[in-house]
């Protein structure tokens, strides 16, 4: 595999990719009048990334890890969770046409179990 040491593994990385576009593609349709200083995510936006990355950074499956949907360990806070799952269910059905290539791969890994031991 070609995982290098000190970089997460192309699964997470993928995963992380997949998020931040879902993220921008959502503040970009519903934030657009309080965008960044440098003209990318609004403020909760950006915090909400953030709080994406800790937690894939963290997360117990690493790079075996299933979808979050799929997953038994929901390691988001409530509010937290809520604000992804709002996300992702914008962003979702226009993923295919604006990410065809992370969507695939999005829907691939819905069908993997996290690994136990």
């Amino acid at each position: 595999m070609d995982e290098r040491p000190g970089r997460p593994p192309r699964r997470l990385a993928r995963e992380e990719k997949t998020i931040a576009a879902m993220i921008a593609l959502y503040c970009r349709d519903h934030h657009a009048d309080v965008v960044g200083p440098d003209g990318g995510l609004c403020g909760e936006c950006s915090a909400l990334l953030e709080y994406a990355r800790l937690r894939l950074a963290k997360c117990r499956y690493g790079a075996d890890k299933p979808t979050c949907a799929n997953c038994e360990t929901h390691c988001y806070r409530p509010e937290m969770r809520a604000r992804v799952r709002a996300v992702m269910r914008y962003s979702g059905p226009r993923m295919l046409r604006r990410h065809p290539v992370l969507t695939a791969a999005h829907l691939a890994d819905r069908h993997k179990t996290p690994r136990t031991g």
